[in-house]
Protein backbone atom coordinates (compact mmCIF):
# COMPACT_ATOMS: atom_id res chain seq x y z
CA UNK A 1 0.00 0.00 0.00
CA UNK A 2 1.42 3.35 -1.16
CA UNK A 3 2.30 5.62 1.99
CA UNK A 4 -0.22 8.25 1.23
CA UNK A 5 -2.99 5.03 0.90
CA UNK A 6 -2.07 3.92 4.00
CA UNK A 7 -1.62 7.14 6.01
CA UNK A 8 -5.24 7.71 4.93
CA UNK A 9 -6.51 4.58 6.67
CA UNK A 10 -4.82 4.57 9.28
CA UNK A 11 -5.60 8.00 10.40
CA UNK A 12 -9.00 7.77 9.77
CA UNK A 13 -8.78 4.85 11.74
CA UNK A 14 -7.95 6.10 14.62
CA UNK A 15 -9.87 8.82 14.39
CA UNK A 16 -12.77 6.58 14.54
CA UNK A 17 -11.37 5.31 17.45
CA UNK A 18 -10.72 8.25 19.28
CA UNK A 19 -14.81 9.66 18.90
CA UNK A 20 -15.73 5.90 19.56
CA UNK A 21 -13.71 6.02 22.89
CA UNK A 22 -15.58 9.49 23.34
CA UNK A 23 -18.61 7.87 23.57
CA UNK A 24 -17.73 4.93 25.75
CA UNK A 25 -16.60 7.31 28.65
CA UNK A 26 -19.44 8.92 28.64
CA UNK A 27 -21.46 6.10 28.71
CA UNK A 28 -19.53 5.08 31.52
CA UNK A 29 -20.66 8.18 33.66
CA UNK A 30 -24.81 7.56 32.82
CA UNK A 31 -27.27 5.49 34.44
CA UNK A 32 -30.27 3.89 32.52
CA UNK A 33 -32.82 6.58 32.64
CA UNK A 34 -29.89 9.24 31.48
CA UNK A 35 -29.71 7.46 28.19
CA UNK A 36 -33.27 8.35 27.62
CA UNK A 37 -33.52 12.09 28.70
CA UNK A 38 -35.24 14.43 26.00
CA UNK A 39 -35.01 17.91 26.91
CA UNK A 40 -37.57 18.83 24.07
CA UNK A 41 -39.55 16.81 21.72
CA UNK A 42 -37.42 17.89 18.98
CA UNK A 43 -34.03 16.98 20.86
CA UNK A 44 -33.09 13.23 19.79
CA UNK A 45 -31.62 11.67 23.35
CA UNK A 46 -28.82 9.51 23.68
CA UNK A 47 -30.48 6.27 23.60
CA UNK A 48 -32.23 7.51 19.94
CA UNK A 49 -28.70 8.34 18.62
CA UNK A 50 -27.00 5.28 19.75
CA UNK A 51 -29.82 3.75 17.92
CA UNK A 52 -29.40 5.45 14.51
CA UNK A 53 -25.87 5.48 14.51
CA UNK A 54 -25.61 1.78 15.31
CA UNK A 55 -28.51 1.38 12.19
CA UNK A 56 -26.49 3.87 10.08
CA UNK A 57 -23.13 1.49 10.41
CA UNK A 58 -24.88 -1.32 9.95
CA UNK A 59 -26.37 -0.43 6.81
CA UNK A 60 -23.54 1.40 5.54
CA UNK A 61 -20.60 -1.01 6.55
CA UNK A 62 -22.31 -4.36 6.22
CA UNK A 63 -20.83 -5.58 2.35
CA UNK A 64 -19.44 -2.15 1.66
CA UNK A 65 -17.79 -2.64 -1.25
CA UNK A 66 -21.02 -4.73 -3.39
CA UNK A 67 -24.41 -2.92 -1.64
CA UNK A 68 -25.12 0.21 -1.20
CA UNK A 69 -24.88 1.20 1.61
CA UNK A 70 -28.50 2.11 1.84
CA UNK A 71 -29.94 -1.35 2.75
CA UNK A 72 -33.24 -2.26 2.08
CA UNK A 73 -33.33 -4.33 5.26
CA UNK A 74 -32.63 -1.15 7.30
CA UNK A 75 -35.56 1.14 9.33
CA UNK A 76 -34.20 4.32 9.32
CA UNK A 77 -37.56 5.68 10.70
CA UNK A 78 -37.84 3.79 14.12
CA UNK A 79 -34.27 4.18 14.45
CA UNK A 80 -35.62 7.12 15.50
CA UNK A 81 -38.47 5.87 17.76
CA UNK A 82 -38.58 5.70 21.68
CA UNK A 83 -37.29 2.12 22.67
CA UNK A 84 -37.05 1.17 26.34
CA UNK A 85 -33.66 -0.52 26.08
CA UNK A 86 -31.77 -0.25 28.71
CA UNK A 87 -28.15 0.89 29.39
CA UNK A 88 -26.70 -2.69 28.63
CA UNK A 89 -28.62 -3.44 25.97
CA UNK A 90 -27.88 0.60 24.03
CA UNK A 91 -23.86 -0.31 24.77
CA UNK A 92 -24.40 -3.69 23.25
CA UNK A 93 -26.19 -1.71 19.98
CA UNK A 94 -23.40 0.58 19.88
CA UNK A 95 -20.72 -2.19 20.02
CA UNK A 96 -22.33 -4.11 17.28
CA UNK A 97 -22.59 -1.16 15.04
CA UNK A 98 -19.15 -0.17 15.29
CA UNK A 99 -17.58 -3.78 14.86
CA UNK A 100 -19.67 -4.07 11.89
CA UNK A 101 -17.34 -0.46 10.82
CA UNK A 102 -14.13 -1.39 12.22
CA UNK A 103 -14.37 -5.53 10.22
CA UNK A 104 -15.09 -3.10 7.31
CA UNK A 105 -13.05 -0.53 6.88
CA UNK A 106 -9.62 -1.96 8.41
CA UNK A 107 -9.97 -4.86 5.63
CA UNK A 108 -9.85 -1.98 2.58
CA UNK A 109 -7.02 -1.79 0.68
CA UNK A 110 -4.74 0.47 -1.56
CA UNK A 111 -6.83 -0.50 -4.64
CA UNK A 112 -9.97 -0.10 -2.64
CA UNK A 113 -9.84 3.64 -2.09
CA UNK A 114 -10.76 4.92 -5.60
CA UNK A 115 -13.41 2.24 -6.13
CA UNK A 116 -16.97 3.60 -6.55
CA UNK A 117 -19.68 2.55 -3.95
CA UNK A 118 -23.54 3.51 -3.60
CA UNK A 119 -25.40 5.39 -1.05
CA UNK A 120 -29.01 5.47 -1.69
CA UNK A 121 -27.52 5.40 -5.02
CA UNK A 122 -25.31 8.75 -4.79
CA UNK A 123 -21.65 7.38 -6.23
CA UNK A 124 -19.18 7.34 -3.95
CA UNK A 125 -15.51 6.83 -4.31
CA UNK A 126 -13.99 4.86 -0.74
CA UNK A 127 -12.20 7.65 0.65
CA UNK A 128 -15.28 10.19 0.45
CA UNK A 129 -18.11 7.50 1.99
CA UNK A 130 -14.97 7.54 4.74
CA UNK A 131 -14.83 11.13 5.18
CA UNK A 132 -18.51 11.22 4.74
CA UNK A 133 -18.68 9.13 8.12
CA UNK A 134 -16.09 10.86 9.33
CA UNK A 135 -18.28 14.26 9.55
CA UNK A 136 -21.10 12.18 10.36
CA UNK A 137 -20.00 10.33 13.55
CA UNK A 138 -18.36 12.61 15.67
CA UNK A 139 -21.56 14.60 14.41
CA UNK A 140 -23.57 12.95 16.89
CA UNK A 141 -21.05 12.01 19.60
CA UNK A 142 -20.92 15.53 20.18
CA UNK A 143 -24.49 16.05 20.56
CA UNK A 144 -24.38 12.59 22.90
CA UNK A 145 -21.70 14.34 25.28
CA UNK A 146 -23.54 17.62 24.97
CA UNK A 147 -26.43 15.81 26.33
CA UNK A 148 -24.89 13.87 29.23
CA UNK A 149 -22.94 17.02 30.23
CA UNK A 150 -26.49 18.53 30.89
CA UNK A 151 -27.63 15.89 32.19
CA UNK A 152 -24.30 15.16 34.83
CA UNK A 153 -23.69 18.98 35.28
CA UNK A 154 -21.65 19.71 37.98
CA UNK A 155 -20.43 16.28 38.87
CA UNK A 156 -19.56 15.56 34.57
CA UNK A 157 -16.25 14.53 34.62
CA UNK A 158 -14.29 15.86 31.31
CA UNK A 159 -12.90 13.70 28.90
CA UNK A 160 -10.68 16.16 27.47
CA UNK A 161 -8.68 19.50 29.13
CA UNK A 162 -11.47 20.61 31.91
CA UNK A 163 -12.25 24.28 31.62
CA UNK A 164 -9.77 26.67 33.33
CA UNK A 165 -7.12 23.77 33.49
CA UNK A 166 -5.07 24.58 30.14
CA UNK A 167 -1.74 25.93 31.13
CA UNK A 168 -1.84 23.63 33.58
CA UNK A 169 -2.19 21.05 31.18
CA UNK A 170 0.04 22.93 28.56
CA UNK A 171 3.39 22.87 31.85
CA UNK A 172 2.80 19.29 32.41
CA UNK A 173 2.66 18.52 28.49
CA UNK A 174 6.25 20.09 28.16
CA UNK A 175 7.79 17.92 30.29
CA UNK A 176 6.48 14.74 28.24
CA UNK A 177 8.31 13.11 24.99
CA UNK A 178 7.65 16.06 22.09
CA UNK A 179 7.39 13.97 18.98
CA UNK A 180 4.04 12.68 21.25
CA UNK A 181 2.88 16.25 21.01
CA UNK A 182 1.58 16.53 18.15
CA UNK A 183 0.36 12.62 17.55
Amino acid sequence: MSSLAKEFLNSSIRRFRYYKDLGDKTFEQLNDWDFHYQPNAETNSIAIIIQHLAGNMLSRWTKFLKEDGEKEWRQRDDEFEVHEYSKTELIELWEKGWQCFFDSVTKLKKKDLKKKIHIRNEPLTVIDAINRQLAHYPYHIGQIIHIAKTIKSNSWQSLSIPKGESLTFNKNDETKDPAKKFS
